[in-house]
C-alpha cells in the first residue's frame, strides 16, 4: 500500500503573485485548488521518497484568489497564485514557524526593494509599449486622413472643373454647349470617375465606415454609362442627354467632396452639412432619369452598329444585339435607385436626428 508523504516545496513571491515549485518527478493525477486562503495539493509522482502519492496544505498569511494556474514539467509542478491585495507579505505562511517541507526558492528570490525595482520595470515597459502603439496608431490615422482629404480634394477640384466649366459654356454659347459637352468634358469625366472606384476600396477594406453596396451600385452605374453607352458610342457624342447627366453628377459631388473634406480635419460647415444631405433629393433621380434615357437612345444605335453583340449557337442564330443587356439593365437601374435613395434617406435622417438631440 503506498504511503502519502509531502514533497520538497520551494516558494518566491512578488508584490502580486505567489511562486510555488513543487519537486515531483513526472507528476500524474494532479489536483491543485485554493479554499478558505489554503492551497490543497495531492499528485501522484517521483519525490523525495519515491514514486508515491504526495500531498501537502498551505495556509496563507493573506488572502488570496481562488484561481490557481499550474503546469507540470517533467521534473517539478510550477504553481502560481494570486494575492488578493497587492503587497509584500512577511512570510508566507499563516503560521509564523514555516513547515519543514517549504523552502526559499533562491532561484526566483527577491527581496521587497529588488521586487519593486522589477515591478517598476514592468510598468516602464508597459507604458514604453502603450506609447509606440498609440503612436504608431496615430500616425496611422493621420496618413489615412491625409490620403482621404487628398482623395476627395482631387474629386472636389475635378467636379467643381466639370460644373463651373459646363455653366460657363452654357451662359455663353447657349444651347449650342449641349451638342459638345462630350468633346469638352469628358476626359476629366473619365478620370474623376475612374478615381471614383477608390471609394469602393475604401469601404471594403474598413479605411471608412460607409456601406459597400450603395458605393458600388453607384460606381458602377455610371462608370457602365460613361464608358459603355456614351464612350463607346461616337453617336452618342453630341446629344444633349450628356450634357443633363455631366451637369447633374457634378452638381452632386461639388457638395458631397468638401464635405468629406471637412470631415478629415474634424472641421463641420452647417451649410455644407445641409446641402451634403439635401440636394440629391431632387439631383439624384434626375441624375438617373437622364442615365435611362441615354441608355434608351442608345439602344437602336447598338442595334445598327451590332456593337458589343453577343454570340449564340448556331441553332438560336449568329448574335443577339447588346441591347437584349440594356433591356435588362433599365429595370436595374430603377431597383439601384430605390437602394440608393434608401440608404441616402437613412442618413440624412440619422445625421439631422443626431444634430437635433445635441442641440437639445
Amino acid at each position: 500500500m503506498q504511503q502519502t508523504l509531502t514533497p520538497h516545496v520551494y516558494w518566491a513571491q512578488r508584490h502580486e503573485d505567489i511562486y510555488l515549485r513543487v519537486e515531483l518527478i513526472d507528476a500524474q493525477n494532479l489536483d491543485i485548488s485554493v479554499h478558505d486562503n489554503v492551497l490543497q495539493f495531492r499528485a501522484q509522482g517521483h519525490g523525495a521518497r519515491g514514486q508515491n502519492d504526495y500531498e501537502f496544505s498551505l495556509p496563507f498569511l493573506n488572502a488570496v484568489k481562488t484561481e490557481v494556474s499550474h503546469r507540470s514539467t517533467q521534473r517539478q509542478v510550477n504553481i502560481t497564485v494570486r494575492k488578493q491585495l497587492s503587497g509584500w507579505w512577511d512570510r508566507l505562511t499563516l503560521q509564523e514557524k514555516k513547515p519543514l517541507f517549504l523552502v526559499p526558492d533562491f532561484d526566483r528570490w527577491m527581496d521587497e526593494s529588488d521586487a519593486e525595482m522589477e515591478l517598476r520595470e514592468k510598468e516602464e515597459k508597459k507604458n514604453r509599449l502603450n506609447m509606440e502603439s498609440r503612436l504608431s496608431e496615430d500616425s496611422y490615422i493621420t496618413l489615412k486622413k491625409a490620403f482621404l482629404f487628398t482623395y476627395n480634394l482631387v474629386q472636389f477640384l475635378g467636379f467643381s472643373w466639370i460644373f463651373v466649366n459646363m455653366t460657363i459654356r452654357l451662359f455663353i454659347l447657349g444651347q449650342d454647349s449641349l451638342y459638345d459637352t462630350f468633346y469638352t468634358i469628358s476626359d476629366v469625366m473619365f478620370f474623376c470617375q475612374i478615381l471614383a472606384s477608390v471609394e469602393v476600396l475604401n469601404a471594403m477594406f474598413g479605411v471608412v465606415k460607409a456601406a459597400v453596396v450603395p458605393a458600388f451600385i453607384q460606381v458602377i452605374g455610371r462608370n457602365f454609362i460613361l464608358f459603355i453607352i456614351l464612350g463607346s458610342l461616337q453617336e452618342m457624342h453630341n446629344k444633349p442627354v450628356v450634357f443633363f447627366v455631366f451637369y447633374l453628377w457634378s452638381a452632386i459631388e461639388i457638395f458631397r467632396y468638401p464635405f468629406y473634406m471637412l470631415g478629415c480635419i474634424d472641421t463641420e460647415w452647417k451649410t455644407i452639412t445641409w446641402l451634403r444631405y439635401t440636394v440629391w433629393i431632387p439631383l439624384y433621380p434626375l441624375g438617373v432619369l437622364a442615365e435611362a434615357v441615354a441608355v434608351v437612345q442608345s439602344i437602336s444605335v447598338f442595334d445598327q452598329s451590332r456593337l458589343f453583340s453577343i454570340p449564340l449557337p448556331e441553332a438560336l442564330g449568329s448574335s443577339a444585339s447588346f441591347s437584349c443587356v440594356l433591356y435588362i439593365y433599365l429595370p436595374l437601374m430603377v431597383i439601384g435607385l430605390l437602394i440608393n435613395f434608401r440608404h441616402l434617406y437613412k442618413q440624412r435622417r440619422k445625421r439631422f436626428r443626431t444634430k437635433k438631440r445635441k442641440s437639445n
